[in-house]
């Protein structure tokens, strides 16, 4: 079995393993049942696609989506990998192409859709290919209870069985009662391997912001990041469309995505924003699953996601290259109504409902945390950390107060009217305002009313808001929203326990824009453009994602390192064997001018020991072409017959003879062999 080191640097163009991934390789490459549960760019496709080159034989992948698997198989393809998937988007071309490889026996790595598991020709076909391995990706979409659950998951453990071969199931948003669901679907109740790693992802810098002229704030924060690939997510589908013209008026690259519109709308929305740079999709959750697309620089929320695990799935789609990208979630009142109305109108059973509860309460934690968000995001997936120094709160710590009086006071108001009234109705009768309604309903003589003079509308909505999220009160469906207690709320009213608030109330919108984030320093930048724009020409000319050729997280270090050769090119992150012979010279060209034209023998060589050898062979070549005194018939080795002897490394001159022939061994044997003694 092939070695993983030097298939990790030679193909994909990684010096090392990210944290987590090796012991996952080495399990899978083992042939062991895996259940890995990755954060959303922790590199979970490296964990099957360098096993299966490791082991004999052709390892499947199940991939809910047409787009990542065709996406996933051309990178592999340009990394020199034989790999190719059947869908019904192939071309006959495409097809054709995969089954010859499968019948010489090349093809690595077969891509296929669940839904062609139901076919009943399938089984025999993967039989009859030689299967060794099968990796499920997106293993979530077994869960019956999950958003993204696909049917066809389910036939993926009676696959396993028919052809008794090992599972490696891969999933970024598994809490433990999804993942005792992929074990009891995919490995038939057996406890498979189970690799649980690190949520975190230091890269993204976490912030939230209350909502205050929601389209102005969006606006704002894509302005600060002009030209950079991202994704607004919004509640509803009429507000993507009106959000993305929004943007394009202020000169934006944007479009929209949802559920509504057309297939063949959304592929293209798809195929734009894998292809180009700086493209803004606002989207529904309907874009999400399948974008594979590295370089997304930023992720904001327009409205709240539903869940943590949402949020974390949704923000985890930017900076998946590791560079450093940044994410902003609004929220309000009226987002935790909805979502709270949403659970409690849905058809789910009780212990269901009461469990996405705990998830909405877990996201509006952390939305109203008074401390750093990384560690209660965190914590919700049982980990602890220290402060990060990468999120909103880090950057300017929260002003908290203790707000168990203005609490006891809206919950005396909410009990005082017997749960019938929203926000709006309570803040009057606290800042005493003697509405119609309110004196329509006696509530002017209330105990309560006007005991809250102490803070105006907008702080009152800043501490119910901030009730809701600590979930000491909850809209009632039965009653139009109105405000109800939880339990929670209730030592308290009785003044058995304390509660510290945010003092930040809802500001206007700042009238100074934020200076924009760069991803390189500001003498880099002009060669970090430079080298996006050969990028974007050589994207263009082959047909595929910028991406594909290179990610940010590539050409940034090409900037900042400033390779001057093939050999310093091949030390960049990224850069593997195939790239650096197939694009290396380009890039070189963009960031030292004309290059010396290189053999492919030697550029072949770029990045090894071997091909410092070739250096010393060539220059030791050099003074012997016409003989030791000068006067002999020219003569040279072949580039070719160097690199044999560079990688080679004979130890006499019968070996070297055998390299390169009685004549040329009897001029060249001498030098060479005492470079090669000397190179040790």
């Amino acid at each position: 079995m092939t070695g993983a080191a030097p298939l990790l640097r030679d193909v994909f163009g990684f010096d090392s393993f990210r944290p987590g991934q090796e012991e996952i390789v080495e399990a899978v490459a083992a042939g062991e049942n895996v259940l890995a549960i990755m954060p959303t760019g922790g590199g979970k496709s490296l964990c099957f696609q360098l096993p299966a080159l490791m082991r004999d034989g052709v390892t499947l992948v199940i991939s809910p989506l047409i787009a990542l698997m065709r996406e996933q198989v051309r990178a592999l393809q340009e990394s020199g990998v034989v790999a190719g998937a059947l869908t019904s988007q192939n071309t006959p071309e495409e097809t054709e192409a995969v089954w010859e490889a499968l019948e010489a026996g090349r093809l690595k790595l077969l891509y296929l859709a669940p839904e062609r598991l139901a076919a009943g020709s399938s089984m025999g076909m993967l039989r009859r290919i030689g299967v060794s391995m099968i990796a499920v990706d997106e293993a979530h979409c077994v869960s019956q209870w999950g958003h993204d659950f696909r049917p066809d998951y389910l036939r993926i453990g009676e696959l396993r069985r028919a052809l008794n071969v090992p599972v490696a199931a891969f999933t970024a948003t598994a809490d433990a009662e999804t993942r005792d669901e992929i074990v009891e679907k995919l490995f038939d109740g057996v406890a498979p391997r189970i690799f649980l790693h690190g949520f975190d992802r230091p890269n993204i810098h976490l912030a939230f912001a209350t909502k205050n002229s929601p389209r102005t704030q969006i606006l704002q924060f894509a302005a600060a990041r002009k030209g950079q690939s991202g994704i607004v997510y919004c509640g509803t589908r009429a507000k993507t469309e009106a959000l993305a013209k929004a943007l394009r008026d202020e000169g934006h690259v944007a479009c929209h995505y949802h559920g509504g519109m057309m297939a063949e709308d959304r592929r293209i929305v798809e195929a734009r924003f894998a292809r180009e740079d700086g493209l803004i999709v606002v989207a529904t959750v309907a874009f999400g699953m399948g974008v594979d697309k590295p370089d997304i620089r930023w992720v904001a929320h327009a409205d709240l996601p539903k869940s943590i695990e949402s949020y974390y799935q949704e923000i985890g789609r930017s900076g998946r290259d590791g560079a450093p990208a940044e994410t902003m979630t609004l929220f309000g009142p009226e987002d935790i109504r909805l979502r709270r109305s949403q659970i409690d109108e849905g058809l789910a059973p009780p212990e269901r409902r009461m469990a996405d509860h705990g998830r909405l309460n877990a996201l509006l934690g952390l939305a109203e945390a008074l401390s750093c968000r990384r560690q209660n995001l965190l914590g919700y997936f049982g980990e602890t950390s220290e402060p990060c120094g990468n999120c909103d709160l880090c950057d300017t710590p929260a002003e908290v107060f203790d707000g168990t009086v203005a609490v006891r006071k809206a919950l005396s108001a909410i009990l005082r009217t017997g749960e019938w009234f929203g926000a709006g109705h309570l803040i009057d009768i606290l800042t005493g305002n003697a509405t119609d309604k309110v004196r329509a309903r006696n509530h002017d003589q209330l105990p309560t009313f006007g005991v809250g003079t102490e803070y105006d509308k907008r702080q009152w909505q800043a501490v119910f808001r901030q009730m809701m999220g600590h979930d000491l009160v909850r809209p009632d469906p039965e009653r139009h929203g109105a405000l109800k207690m939880t339990d929670a709320a209730r030592p308290i009213l009785r003044d058995e326990a304390q509660i510290n608030l945010r003092l930040d109330t809802i500001r206007k919108a700042a009238t100074r824009r934020p200076a924009v984030k760069a991803l390189v320093s500001d003498e880099d930048a002009p060669l970090m453009s430079a080298l996006k724009a050969k990028r974007r020409a050589l994207s263009e000319a082959a047909k595929v994602p910028a991406y594909i050729i290179f990610p940010d997280r590539t050409l940034i270090e090409m900037a900042e390192s400033r390779p001057a050769n093939l050999d310093q090119m091949a030390q960049i992150g990224g850069v593997g064997a195939k790239k650096l012979e197939r694009y290396g010279v380009d890039f070189l060209e963009v960031i030292n001018g004309a290059s010396d034209p290189v053999h492919p023998a030697r550029r072949k060589l770029a990045g090894r020991a071997a091909g410092s050898l070739y250096d010393l062979l060539l220059e030791a070549q050099s003074g012997l072409t016409r003989g030791t005194d000068g006067l002999d018939k020219m003569m040279s080795c072949s580039a070719s017959q160097l690199a044999r002897v560079a990688q080679a490394r004979p130890g006499d001159s019968r070996a070297l003879e055998q390299l390169l022939g009685k004549r040329h061994a009897e001029r060249f044997g001498p030098a060479f062999l005492d470079v090669l003694r000397e190179a040790g």
